[in-house]
């Protein structure tokens, strides 16, 4: 579907992404960004992942209390845009939030997890503004395995696309643009090290492989428990110490170097480390190691034919933690730094080629 507008010196663009336990939010004025607000919810809690609904109110009512209080004309917003959530499988793209999209986030019919309120509150905000449409871009369950990358020992269970889509194409096209060459022509291997850390095999365009990074699969992370022994953890579940629900929040969103360490947040670590911290150091490193290892096991799915390894997300800020994982794969290929993920501008610049007619609006 075509949602072209006409020319107009005001075209406004709203990019949002929701994460723990802050909205990141950035408004554009056509190509240019005019308001950018980090709004931290002190409300919210990692141990207690509220009613979507209840956090799409309190999320959407902070967001918009900011565009009056700074002056952003609101009826000139055309486009509200966010990362897309755990929806049913999806190609690469941007689609419009309709009420399906509302209802499967609103659900968590695929999993729960913070990312699911960017549609929702792109939507519920939308609904408060005059001119304004809500989509999202590249959800994080866009699909492009390989059937081979589905299949696991067990027929009643298949591997699924889950990974850091939005991010992981934007620097791939950057890397791509930065070389002379197309996106579409490279085969990347690229590790977004964020709260969540997905590794995907790029092939020509495509990512055919990628770590289940939302729920148990590849390294740790800030908050993921990562992979875990298949058997100890059938033994967990039947321990009598937790509830279903309270094992899954564990593994998604208190495992990791939150389990360990007692924070989220990265910055912290690679703080402590700089001070001597031996604990903090170890697992630190023991996150590097995993996110190298699974690094090694997308060079297979590309049959050995690689262009480069790129680190982005806000881990690689870390130089200390990139040593740790460069030193173990750059014998595979070039390693190359995209450090932080600018979603709102991947975002924003998605929402004007919306508003330009340059996209196409798929619908979910």
């Amino acid at each position: 579907m075509n949602y072209k507008q006409d020319y107009s010196q005001s075209n406004l663009i709203v990019a949002i992404n929701p994460r723990y336990p802050f909205t990141k939010i950035g408004v554009y004025n056509n190509n240019k960004l005019i308001f950018l607000k980090k709004i931290n919810h002190i409300e919210d809690n990692l141990k207690i992942f509220k009613d979507c609904n209840e956090l799409t109110i309190i999320r959407k009512k902070s967001i918009l209390k900011e565009l009056l209080d700074n002056g952003i004309p609101i009826e000139d917003i055309k486009v509200i845009i966010a990362r897309g959530g755990l929806t049913k499988p999806l190609k690469s793209g941007v689609y419009h939030v309709s009420k399906d999209v509302v209802k499967d986030l609103g659900d968590c019919k695929m999993g729960k997890d913070i990312v699911n309120l960017g549609g929702l509150v792109a939507d519920a905000l939308a609904k408060e503004l005059p001119n304004a449409k809500a989509f999202i871009a590249d959800s994080v369950v866009v699909d492009e395995y390989d059937d081979l990358a589905r299949v696991t020992g067990l027929p009643e269970l298949q591997r699924k696309s889950i990974f850091h889509a939005l991010n992981q194409k934007a620097v791939a096209r950057k890397y791509a643009k930065s070389i002379g060459r197309k996106y579409e022509e490279l085969n990347l291997i690229i590790a977004h090290l964020g709260t969540g850390i997905t590794v995907g095999a790029h092939k020509n365009g495509l990512v055919v492989d990628s770590n289940m990074g939302y729920d148990g699969d590849g390294p740790f992370s800030p908050i993921r428990a990562g992979g875990l022994p298949a058997g100890d953890l059938i033994k967990l579940c039947y321990s009598g110490k937790y509830n279903e629900q309270e094992l899954l929040t564990k593994v998604s969103i208190e495992g990791g170097i939150y389990a360990h360490l007692g924070t989220h947040s990265a910055e912290e670590v690679d703080k402590r480390v700089q001070e001597g911290d031996q604990k903090a150091a170890f697992i630190f490193e023991a996150m590097a190691y995993q996110v190298a290892k699974t690094i090694g096991s997308m060079y297979p799915v590309l049959n050995g034919d690689l262009d480069a390894i790129i680190l982005t997300g806000g881990i690689a800020h870390s130089q200390w933690f990139v040593k740790k994982i460069t030193e173990r794969v750059n014998k595979l290929a070039q390693v190359v730094v995209y450090a932080g993920s600018d979603d709102i501008e991947t975002l924003a610049m998605r929402g004007l080629s919306v508003i330009n007619g340059e996209e196409e609006v798929l619908e979910y």
